[in-house]
């Protein structure tokens, strides 16, 4: 199945999905690259100026009240009037229309335009590229880039150029340039005229490049990035780390993100489908066009199947330089619905819309949709198809580890796929708008999605974050994210803010929520609107405008167990029964819960004995080697354990569900040590790798799969007769645990109890056995064991055979193993890894240890509780292989062949 999904989004990139008289070109190959060693020594064709830097701290709680913004005024030239009208096509009123200056804007002889600049000496890189994912980080507390941003040089100022050829056939042609995502203040020229931009990192966006064309000649591509420092609270990366396409269409054709597909009506025996199809006429002359619209089944391959609806051509007479929006519907009788795994399955369909006049195709565009329909209720829940889901959700970041923020489909598959391992299924989108491939991800292995746009809005959370564009930029970013997105199954609700300024501002900070869901509902008026709430309360004017009420934190409370009464913060009771009864016909859902804390694999004494606490250096903390205790009894100041969630969750019914900060493991945030450069939140950690916390959300989202699960470890040499508490978890609903053949009890889950502990346990070497029941018969068992020394290295890959495209990834695990084949998990080994036959390369390795600081790239690193990751990639354009070995002083080393298909 994973083939099947990685071999379906590769035909998606390498062909068109719109053919005849449209055509849309992967133009990531062959670009050059420089970017300016310092602030100091960079250009000034800059968009807008900013304010100067008072507080460079980066260490600030996520949960600090944000601020005002700080204005300021140009005093020089700035591009932003030429840049401003890019966004028009997403400003509604014609009024608000940015005029681009009659006059030719500046630096048009600035050299890195010139299609005569010799770029020989500049780096050729392929796209989707981060330029700052190779390092080296920077280290201590006055570091350029800090924790927070995840201590790499993602920061600056950076040009990418590239030259393109149009032949006679793309003559009278529109060609548009499609960026999906670069970061971050892209400015765009073509044969060293300004084309345009767009300031926002996270948007994808279209520009018209018909107007600047040099057919028959050559084009010279040029465009600028300009990535603040400060302007984040977590990894941005740098680049044009998204693809970007060149789009070639007939003057008529479908408007960019130009359809909208909707399913009002819904049930097992039949389905109303609407769809709007915006038809636009880029050409001087009125024409009479033809449209027609057809339904057909989309296979799980993302092919058309069989065609099961359609609607008679409709004549439509387009006015020149115009649009006209074309609105039909069907029935649809039997529907193959949509729906969320496991339960349910993940059928789509597609809208086949061709364009012809007088008989010939202008133009054919498919739209892939599914069927479903969706309740939310403000006492029983979320309904998908009638059938109530509760939502076990959790929020990912926008970076894939060591790969940083360059999207690769294979990555993100494999996130998702550990995710659903997990028992998830559902996904937030933190804190803005994805890849379009991770849509479609989601669309084909059935997850749930918030989408969300923005973690600020008008007030600042970082001296250069969004607050900087949002007065003028706000409608554009959020209408092109909801154009983009509105016809993926998967997007359940749209989310406007995460934990802004304004909860803080009354009735003027509502004003703009009020506003911004405004803008969502006119773009799409089927899905509900939410924002993200960490201090709003129920009696204040912000949550009035959304339709969900998402709460970050407040439901479980927040500072107000004994073991946080010294800590300084936002601090409220469980604030779920005050939202219940002022809104008690809206869903609660908790957008962020737990923020729990640990390094994988490590443990400190003595344990909590409670269900929650903060981290110090007496209780699970070592600030030293920056290690947070794996017994997953620790959370960040504002956070809880996953059990203070469970019972949380437990006590009130009527709560939807919720979304774990993290899944996984992210560059940046990397509390509680901002030494570090990867955050501690995720249940999984940022290699890929489980941690103990995995199996305590899998016993408790797959309660019918028997598990169990013992920690710690069992190699304390140190340890001998010394209290070592055991705990299990496990979807039974009662263990009996061993040491060494002798009983240790047999214990029952309690209410409001998620795991079994055993805290009395005085260790001794041997092998510890762990017997799980549910309803008094056996259900799962495990065992582990005090190992021997080191012996080996063991290599383990998620896939042996590839694609032979130069993209597609293997990810392979090193194990350090004893003499008997068990992972040694106190090892700290440091691994070699090379490539000593055929073609591949070692794109990264990684260990998992946020306070590691080894470059990603490195050839070398020590595993982390016997563990450690290689990334390698395929050779591109021809079948080959690879074989890789990692060796270690003293260890037999190991070797595994990929195969490149």
């Amino acid at each position: 199945m994973k083939r099947n999904i990685i071999l379906f989004l590769f035909f998606l990139i390498i062909t068109t999905k719109l053919i005849h008289a449209r055509e849309r070109v992967l133009i990531n190959e062959d670009w050059a690259f420089f970017r300016y060693e310092t602030a100091e020594q960079a250009d000034s064709l800059i968009y807008d100026i900013r304010p100067e830097i008072t507080d460079r701290r980066d260490d600030k709680p996520a949960d600090a009240k944000p601020t005002e913004a700080v204005r300021v005024e140009a005093k020089h030239t700035v591009l932003k009037p030429w840049i401003l009208p890019s966004g028009n096509t997403f400003v509604s009123d014609p009024a608000k229309h940015h005029v681009r200056p009659k006059e030719d804007p500046p630096f048009s002889d600035f050299p890195f335009l010139q299609a005569d600049f010799d770029d020989r000496a500049w780096e050729r890189v392929r796209l989707p590229h981060d330029w700052a994912i190779k390092g080296p980080f920077y280290t201590g507390w006055n570091a350029e880039v800090g924790g927070g941003m995840g201590r790499l040089p993602s920061h600056g100022v950076a040009w990418y150029r590239k030259q393109l050829l149009f032949d006679a056939s793309d003559r009278g042609k529109q060609i548009y340039l499609d960026v999906d995502g670069a970061m971050s203040y892209a400015m765009v020229w073509l044969n060293g005229q300004l084309v345009g931009g767009w300031p926002y990192g996270y948007a994808s966006w279209r520009l018209d490049l018909t107007p600047y064309i040099n057919h028959g000649g050559v084009n010279q591509l040029a465009i600028r990035l300009d990535n603040p420092n400060h302007s984040a609270r977590w990894y941005p990366g740098g680049g044009l780390y998204r693809n970007v396409w060149l789009s070639k269409t007939h003057p008529i054709h479908v408007d960019h993100w130009g359809t909208f597909v909707r399913t009002p009506q819904v049930s097992a025996e039949k389905a109303r489908i609407e769809w709007d199809v915006v038809v636009k006429n880029s050409d001087t002359k009125t024409s009479r066009v033809d449209v027609l619209n057809e339904v057909y089944e989309l296979t799980e391959f993302g092919q058309r199947s069989k065609r099961v609806a359609q609607q008679e051509a409709k004549s439509i007479l387009l006015p020149a330089k115009d649009t006209i929006r074309l609105q039909q519907s069907v029935d649809l009788k039997n529907p193959k619905r949509w729906g969320p795994y496991p339960s349910q399955k993940q059928h789509r369909y597609v809208l086949l819309t061709t364009i012809r006049s007088r008989g010939k195709v202008l133009d054919q565009y498919e739209t892939r949709f599914g069927i479903r329909a969706l309740r939310f209720d403000g006492r029983e829940g979320l309904f998908v198809n009638d059938e109530r889901i509760f939502v076990k959700g959790v929020n990912q970041h926008h970076d894939l580890g060591a790969l940083g923020a360059a999207f690769n489909v294979r990555a993100a598959q494999r996130q998702l796929e550990r995710l659903r391992e997990l028992g998830c299924n559902a996904i937030r989108m933190a804190h803005n708008p994805p890849d379009p491939q991770l849509l479609e991800l989601t669309d084909q292995m059935g997850f749930l999605v918030v989408d969300e746009v923005f973690d600020s809005w008008e007030r600042k959370k970082t001296p250069h974050d969004f607050h900087l564009i949002f007065p003028e930029w706000h409608e554009q970013d959020l209408r092109s994210m909801i154009r983009r997105d509105r016809n993926h199954p998967s997007i359940i609700l749209w989310s406007i803010g995460n934990e802004v300024g304004e909860q803080y501002t009354g009735e003027e900070g509502a004003a703009i929520g009020h506003r911004l869901a405004a803008i969502s509902k006119s773009e799409d008026p089927t899905r509900l609107v939410t924002a993200s709430m960490n201090y709003a309360k129920p009696d204040m004017p912000f949550p009035g405008f959304a339709d969900v009420i998402n709460l970050n934190y407040q439901g479980e409370g927040i500072r107000d167990t004994p073991a946080h009464a010294h800590l300084t913060g936002i601090r409220t009771n469980p604030l779920y029964p005050a939202f219940h009864d002022k809104f008690p016909d809206k869903l609660i859902l908790s957008s962020e819960n737990a923020a729990a804390l640990s390094t994988r694999g490590t443990y400190l004494f003595p344990v909590h004995e409670g269900i929650s606490s903060p981290v110090t250096d007496q209780t699970g903390g070592d600030s030293k080697n920056g290690f947070v205790s794996a017994y997953e009894l620790y959370a960040v100041d504002f956070g809880s354990s996953p059990d203070k969630v469970f019972a949380t969750k437990d006590k009130h019914p009527y709560v939807g569900g919720g979304f774990v900060w993290s899944g996984w493991d992210y560059l940046g945030e990397p509390s509680p040590y901002y030494s570090s450069k990867s955050s501690y939140f995720g249940i999984i950690d940022l290699a890929g790798f489980k941690k103990d916390r995995f199996y305590l959300y899998q016993a408790r989202w797959r309660p019918d799969y028997p598990m169990i699960h013992i920690l710690p470890h069992w190699n304390w040499p140190d340890r001998v007769g010394q209290v070592t508490p055991i705990h299990v978890f496990t979807s039974g609903d009662e263990v009996e645990l061993f040491l060494n053949g002798s009983s240790l009890g047999r214990k029952t889950k309690q209410p409001n109890e998620y795991r079994l502990r055993w805290d009395d346990v005085v260790y001794e070497p041997g092998r510890v056995q762990a017997v799980a029941y549910k309803n008094g018969r056996v259900w799962a068992t495990s065992e582990m064991a005090t190992t021997g020394k080191p012996a080996r290295v063991v290599l383990e890959a998620d896939r042996t055979e590839i694609a032979a495209d130069g993209v597609d990834l293997s990810f392979v695990t090193a194990k350090v193993v004893d003499e008997n084949g068990l992972l040694v998990p106190n090892s700290s080994a440091l691994l070699s890894f090379r490539i000593v036959q055929g073609e591949g390369e070692i794109v990264a390795t990684d260990n998992g240890n946020p306070a590691d600081l080894t470059a990603f790239p490195s050839k070398e690193r020590s595993v982390l509780s016997g563990k450690c990751l290689a990334i390698l990639r395929s050779a591109s354009g021809k079948k080959s292989f690879c074989m890789l070995e990692v060796s270690s002083k003293g260890l037999k080393s190991g070797t595994i062949r990929l195969d490149f298909r």
